[in-house]
C-alpha cells in the first residue's frame, strides 16, 4: 500500500487552520461536498508528483482535479496556508529543529513594494559612471573595517 501523504498527526495541526465549510443549501443541496482530508490529499499528490490538476486520478478518491484546485484557492485566500507555514515554523523552532543563523532570504520570494522606490539602486548608464559608484563602493567599505553595510546605497 502506498504512504499516506497526510498523517493523522499533521491533519491535527491542518484542521483547526482550514476555514469552515459553508453550509449547503436545503433546497436543490448540490454534489456532497469531498472531505477536506481527502482534498488535501489531492493536494499534495499533484504538488509532489508534478502532474497537471486535471490528471489527478479519480482513483484516489480525492475528487476532481478542479475540487483540489478551488479548495487550494480559497484556503489560500482565507490564509489558511500562511497560519500553516507559521504553526510548523513554532512547532520546528519548539524542537530546536531550525538554524536560523543558516536563513536566506532572496528576491525571488520577497515581493519589492511599490517596485522599490525610493531605495532601488539607480542605473548608472556609462562604464564611467559605474566605475565611479564601484570606487565610491570601496571606500565606504574600506572606511567601515572592511565590511559593507548594504543599508546604505554607494
Amino acid at each position: 500500500m502506498a504512504k499516506e501523504l497526510v498523517s493523522d498527526e499533521l491533519w491535527e495541526i491542518i484542521q483547526p487552520l482550514l476555514p469552515p465549510a459553508k453550509p449547503r443549501r436545503f433546497r436543490y443541496p448540490g454534489r456532497q461536498r469531498i472531505d477536506d482530508r481527502k482534498v488535501l490529499t489531492g493536494i499534495l499528490f499533484v504538488l509532489k508528483s508534478g502532474i497537471p490538476w486535471e490528471m489527478l486520478p479519480q482513483e484516489m478518491g480525492c475528487g476532481s482535479g478542479m475540487t483540489c484546485w478551488r479548495r487550494l484557492r480559497d484556503w489560500q485566500a482565507a490564509g489558511a496556508w500562511q497560519k500553516l507555514h507559521e504553526a510548523l515554523l513554532c512547532q520546528l523552532q519548539g524542537a530546536a529543529g531550525l538554524d536560523w543563523s543558516r536563513a536566506c532570504v532572496d528576491s525571488a520570494s520577497v515581493r519589492a513594494v511599490g517596485g522599490g522606490g525610493k531605495n532601488r539602486p539607480q542605473s548608472y548608464g556609462s562604464p564611467q559612471a559605474w566605475e565611479q559608484a564601484s570606487r565610491a563602493h570601496r571606500r565606504q567599505r574600506d572606511a567601515a573595517g572592511g565590511h559593507c553595510d548594504r543599508s546604505q546605497p554607494p
